[in-house]
């Protein structure tokens, strides 16, 4: 009988020891996602104020091209007229040349006169050639400057075509299966579905899409200028967690987390140059309250930009 009661206050012993290593266990973990959440949303912060700079610096360089082109045309405009001007000055100054020739014979009155017009015609002339001179300049610095935006502007396109091709190449396994490759407003989205990456409400990222997404890092290793933004999308169906996920803006944050830890896992690509940020139910790809419809709205998306230094650069510069 004794021997029963020291079995049965071992036994209950040991299961007390394991409970609280768990507990412990859990405490760490839920105290280390609190600590990374708060840094994530710190980083969304940051990301939607880079974002909007970026848009007012591209909004600039649309308007600094337009207004450069209007006031090319206006030069261009501006030198017609100012060489038909002096085209008709040399023709009167010619007429008053020729006038004094006929005039050599007549009283020293009216020849002095008539030198006075011719001197101060000239000085006109030689005025208004300085002033065409000055203009041809500025028209050919402006000229130059355009046709430099044009070529970066030609450069940035064709980058973006480029990295855009190698995406697909490199992710062609995957076409059609989840994944999605399209180009917008000069950047290149990969969309990656739920399906691929993750199981409902979970973060952690499946074999499969570990397998595309080392593809990618790949990829964004052999093009160091490309930015890299990672977004983590959910649908608009409340998530009620009791941890460290609570709603739909930590699981959002935290699948964009798990995704850039993967990616960064390929030490060529420098962690300054990604961004990790959870959009939460609110940017939707459909409207549709559908389970179609959810399913779309349900990803992650690797938002890849080419760098804008040289193009911010001329902006600059004007």
């Amino acid at each position: 009988m004794k021997t029963g009661k020291k079995i049965l206050l071992l036994g209950s012993l040991i299961i007390f020891i394991s409970s609280c290593v768990s507990l412990k266990e859990f405490n760490e973990t839920k105290d280390r996602l609190t600590t990374e959440n708060e840094q994530l949303k710190r980083n969304k912060m940051d990301l939607e104020a880079a974002n909007a700079e970026l848009k007012s610096r591209v909004e600039q360089l649309n308007s600094q091209n337009k207004e450069l082109r209007s006031q090319l045309e206006e030069a261009l405009y501006d030198l017609n007229v100012q060489k038909q001007s002096n085209s008709a000055l040399q023709k009167d100054v010619d007429d008053l040349q020729k006038q004094m020739e006929a005039l050599n014979s007549g009283s020293s009155a009216e020849i002095e006169k008539l030198l006075a017009e011719l001197q101060e015609a000239r000085g006109d002339l030689n005025s208004r050639e300085d002033k065409l001179r000055a203009a041809e300049k500025e028209l050919e610095e402006r000229n130059a400057k355009l046709i430099e935006l044009q070529n970066i502007l030609a450069q940035q396109e064709q980058a973006v075509q480029d990295l855009k091709k190698k995406v697909m190449d490199a992710l062609v396994g995957f076409n059609n299966n989840g994944l999605t490759v399209h180009e917008k407003n000069g950047k290149v989205y990969v969309s990656l579905e739920e399906k691929l990456l993750f199981k409902t409400g979970q973060w952690d990222v499946d074999p499969k899409g570990q397998q595309a997404l080392k593809e990618l890092s790949n990829v964004l290793a052999q093009n160091p200028d490309i930015n890299i933004m990672v977004e983590g999308h959910t649908d608009d169906v409340p998530m009620h967690g009791s941890g460290a996920v609570k709603d739909n803006w930590d699981l959002s944050v935290m699948r964009a987390t798990a995704v850039t830890k993967i990616l960064t896992q390929n030490k060529q690509i420098d962690p300054k140059r990604i961004i990790a940020a959870g959009r939460s139910e609110y940017l939707p790809l459909s409207p549709d309250k559908t389970a179609e419809g959810r399913q779309m709205n349900r990803r992650t998306e690797i938002i890849l930009t080419p760098n804008l230094d040289e193009l911010l650069e001329i902006i600059d510069m004007n």
